[in-house]
């Protein structure tokens, strides 16, 4: 039976006083062969966000069917307050899934949703901020600008800009980092090709962005998941999972997906290695968090431009003759274009 009263009923909740929130999902299903070394990796990740991080974020980690000696660790960083939010699940429910148990509740203004092998560097704060002001239609930035993303899921942006001098290709800013990053795929090394020029858009006060998004690391304006399918994925991993919950509700919001013109992370893989430890030492801890509410422009939902500009406009593109004469208009040479399609 029930005695007294629940002194939590019709209480009002506090709202939060963050305007950011990153979510984390993460899979160590044991620590032995490939995932040896991936808790350190997940270490890396996460005290590199709290240590740059500019604003008061909250941290949500979500443990997708991870072993025990994980958990355990995981709970301990909660509890000395280095995780806001730890959800725990003992079935493996797939990244995307996992990812879903802290987007759907949450509220903040801005939402970074990174894998759990991600270093991030000084600034990549105010740099995807800096992007979100410069370009209000802006829906997805990530802080990692990669080769020949010019054409993935861009065409709004060509749309808009097709004969705007705003839109052209640029040296690259950093071609080690853009090196570096090959490498984490298992690449051996980039070559110059793919290292020399990108594409990139011009917004307010001259700020440069690059075309394109990836999906190991991005931030989102909160509206965009608005257009989230609303059953789970069918996946545990790829699919067409990210497509569907991350690259989709972007475009369904007349979004544009855009990275950083500058490196501000690096994708580290499994393996520890050198270069990640000297990066993470040289990193600077900002102890005097902010709190700050962005005022970015709020997207809505254009049904006709995403129907027109991914269903018919997106096609002139795989003709090879306007490819290449909208590319060279753009800034590429003849020379350059002969190795660009591939």
């Amino acid at each position: 039976m029930r005695k007294g009263a629940n002194i939590s009923k019709d209480v009002i909740l506090e709202s939060s006083v963050s305007s950011h929130r990153v979510i984390i999902p993460l899979y160590i299903p044991h620590e032995e062969d490939y995932y040896k070394e991936s808790y350190q990796i997940f270490e890396y990740c996460l005290f590199s966000i709290i240590k740059t991080s500019v604003t008061k974020l909250k941290i949500s980690v979500v443990s997708n069917n991870s072993c025990n000696s994980v958990n355990d660790k995981l709970y301990a960083l909660q509890k000395q307050g280095y995780i806001d939010e730890l959800i725990i699940e003992n079935e493996a429910i797939g990244k995307v899934n996992s990812i879903l148990k802290a987007l759907r509740t949450a509220e903040e203004r801005l939402i970074t949703i990174t894998d759990a092998d991600v270093l991030f560097c000084n600034g990549w704060e105010a740099a995807v901020v800096e992007v979100f002001e410069a370009f209000p239609k802006a829906g997805a930035v990530c802080p990692v600008p990669v080769f020949r993303k010019q054409l993935h899921l861009t065409s709004n942006i060509w749309w808009r800009y097709l004969f705007s001098k705003k839109l052209s290709f640029s040296p690259v800013k950093n071609p080690e980092a853009m090196e570096r990053f090959a490498q984490s795929l298992g690449w051996f090394s980039l070559e110059d090709r793919f290292k020399d020029v990108i594409c990139t858009l011009e917004g307010k006060n001259n700020v440069l962005a690059v075309l394109g998004c990836s999906h190991f690391v991005a931030t989102y304006k909160r509206e965009v998941f608005e257009q989230l399918p609303r059953s789970n994925s069918k996946y545990k991993l790829g699919g067409d999972s990210e497509f569907l919950y991350t690259d989709e509700p972007v475009l369904k919001m007349g979004g544009y997906r855009l990275a950083t013109y500058d490196n501000y992370a690096y994708h580290m893989g499994n393996h520890v290695e050198p270069w990640m430890q000297n990066v993470y030492e040289t990193i600077t801890e900002i102890e005097s968090k902010k709190e700050i509410a962005h005022a970015f422009k709020k997207l809505k939902k254009s049904s006709w431009s995403y129907f027109f500009t991914e269903r018919i406009f997106k096609k002139i593109f795989y003709f090879k003759v306007c490819y290449d004469f909208l590319l060279h208009k753009k800034g590429l040479t003849k020379e350059q274009l002969k190795k660009f399609w591939y």
